[in-house]
């Protein structure tokens, strides 16, 4: 089952985006568009998010297979990937079941530990939105206020909202992700898989509350070359929060190859 994408760029170096939890691959991109000047850039839906098909709840390394599948497809056989909060615990997963696809690999803001449930009250009040007496975003949005009341997160989630016929739905599959929801949570073990020896960059926002210095073992167990950067002023959406500061580093790490 292929995943939906948009690619810009050409060549024959790749670079694969994979995107947080509710968004889509237009969320990086800005970065694929600095990337495309010197790469074939695919930016993909992650399953159940974005065009990507719905299906049944998925845990992170059948999100994995479902990127592998779709890269398959697309003949690519060597990657630079890059992936944000969930989406880099995909990329994780992939690099370690397919560490053949994976030349370099770039994580964004999340490690590969358990999680609290950071997310269980939008998940609440997506599922409390009665989406067919919803007339415009701007009411979603309203009725979304009392219950998220942080407005750049009511924003990012209203992208995804989009109108079919006469009225609105999500473009990610909200049942699906709230029955996978903890299992999306749960860390990355390596299971039969050796370590992932290639280069690993972890780029960390100062004022995020998703990488700690106690991750590193985790971390180092699975991605023994991993380097850890920090970029200053960020939160957990650096790539859209610092956009130079992240592009121009996520640029070097790759130019290295």
């Amino acid at each position: 089952m292929s995943l939906a994408f948009e690619t810009s760029g050409s060549g024959d170096d790749v670079v694969v985006l994979l995107h947080g939890l509710f968004g889509s691959g237009r969320n990086l991109a800005t970065l694929g568009k600095q990337l495309a000047g010197t790469h074939r850039v695919y930016a993909l839906d992650l399953p159940n998010h974005g065009d990507s098909p719905h299906e049944a709840a998925l845990d992170i390394p059948s999100m994995a297979d479902r990127v592998a599948d779709t890269l398959i497809s697309l003949n690519i056989s060597d990657c630079k990937l890059l992936g944000h909060s969930l989406g880099g615990k995909v990329a994780m997963s992939l690099a370690l079941r397919y560490p053949k696809l994976v030349n370099r690999l770039v994580v964004v803001d999340i490690a590969p530990v358990t999680y609290p449930p950071h997310h269980s009250e939008i998940l609440t009040a997506l599922q409390s939105l009665n989406l067919p007496a919803v007339e415009s975003r701007s009411q979603a949005d309203k009725l979304l206020s009392g219950l998220v009341e942080d407005l750049p997160t009511r924003q990012f989630l209203l992208q995804s909202l989009r109108k079919q016929g006469q009225s609105f739905c999500w473009k990610f599959n909200l049942d699906a992700l709230a029955q996978s929801y903890d299992q999306l949570r749960v860390g990355i073990v390596l299971g039969d898989s050796p370590p992932f020896s290639k280069p690993v960059l972890l780029i960390g926002g100062e004022h995020s509350k998703y990488i700690r210095p106690e991750n590193e073992p985790a971390m180092r167990g699975l991605f023994p070359q991993f380097t850890y950067r920090e970029i200053a002023g960020a939160g957990h959406w650096p790539h859209a929060e610092k956009p130079q500061s992240f592009n121009a580093m996520v640029e070097k790490f790759f130019a290295a190859a």
